[in-house]
């Protein structure tokens, strides 16, 4: 490739990349502008303007309105931010280990390993301060993927794909029993298992994201670094082969890094789905399936998602909430059966 021919390329990249910023930089501020408290926009922009180095000026909100902005709203705007990223970013390398736009972040257990812990967890400990649940999420997603991929293994040399897949499905079906066995031994906290379940950020503050940034920032790095490798993976495993490239060994760092990346933001959000497969997959029909792109934008493009999601959770029906996974279902129940509708054409064809 030429010198020119690469500047073309790299400035291609550029543009949506750019669009992606300015929209997520737009969601972001509507998240932190829109609320209950009925904060002036003024007072706010003057508030978050005041934390920048050197600038000092007067918002004018107190310490009440101050305290709503910084310990509420900007928490949960920057939560719902970086679930949506982390999912986004995980469906996306899903899809590119599996060759397939219909993969998911919770292929592999993740989901039903959380849900398990977080069932655990709120059986067990009625009191929960408010941290465990998070943590123990955290847990059960990673052991879930950990027994797929044991499973897929032990079935089959090297964990091929199908097998993988297959063994992820047998792990979902089998925390899922247990998860329903523990709602019925403990009923009466079916409303608070129930609302982790159909996910949500209103609870976000700085702890839980301390919690979870360090998970999402390695995963983040790994992911975008294999952009290139995911598109030689993209030609099979054979031809990978033939141009040095160990297809087990990317399959196995890809998988490690987005499971990594689901379960930080399962963790904190409860189960949030089709943010994996709308944004990846909207991202391909806009800017081409190289994953060179395809991951940054489907990072930047799953928070902006989630944020504008998040805004529709807690406005549409003002002053209560709908749950965050209600306002995603609606938006990707219709797009998972157009992605369907889709991929049979082009079978047929």
């Amino acid at each position: 490739m030429t010198a020119s021919a690469r500047v073309s390329q790299a400035r291609l990249r550029a543009v949506p990349l750019a669009v992606a910023l300015v929209l997520l930089a737009g969601t972001l501020l509507g998240g932190v502008l829109v609320g209950a408290a009925g904060l002036p926009a003024g007072g706010v922009l003057r508030a978050l303007a005041d934390r920048v180095p050197f600038v000092h000026v007067d918002s004018g909100l107190g310490a009440v309105g101050e305290n709503v902005l910084f310990q509420l709203r900007v928490p949960r705007a920057l939560m719902a931010a970086l679930v949506g990223g982390m999912l986004a970013l995980a469906g996306a390398g899903y899809q590119g280990v599996f060759r397939n736009p219909l993969a998911d972040p919770y292929l592999l257990g993740a989901a039903a390993g959380a849900g398990v812990g977080a069932t655990l967890t709120i059986v067990l400990m009625p009191g929960d301060p408010g941290y465990v649940v998070p943590v123990a999420a955290f847990a059960g997603a990673i052991c879930g993927v950990l027994l797929a991929y044991v499973l897929g293994s032990a079935a089959g040399r090297g964990g091929g794909a199908a097998t993988l897949v297959l063994a992820g499905v047998a792990v979902s079906s089998f925390l899922a029993a247990v998860q329903t066995f523990l709602q019925q031994v403990k009923a009466e906290e079916l409303q608070r298992i129930y609302s982790w379940i159909l996910g949500g950020v209103g609870s976000a503050d700085w702890r839980q994201l301390a919690l979870v940034a360090p998970y999402a920032l390695v995963s983040t790095a790994v992911l975008l670094a294999h952009g290139r490798l995911l598109d030689v993976l993209s030609v099979g495993d054979e031809e990978a082969a033939s141009l040095g490239l160990s297809a087990a060994r990317v399959r196995l760092v890809v998988l490690v890094a987005a499971s990594l990346a689901t379960a930080c933001a399962v963790a904190v959000s409860g189960l949030i789905g089709f943010v994996g497969i709308v944004v990846p997959h909207a991202v391909r029909r806009l800017a081409g399936g190289s994953y060179r792109i395809v991951l940054p934008l489907s990072l930047l493009g799953g928070a902006a998602f989630l944020e504008l999601a998040d805004l529709v959770a807690r406005t549409v029906i003002a002053p209560a909430e709908l749950p965050l996974g209600v306002v995603t279902a609606f938006v990707g129940g219709p797009f998972f059966v157009a992605v369907l509708r889709a991929s049979r054409r082009q079978v047929d064809t």
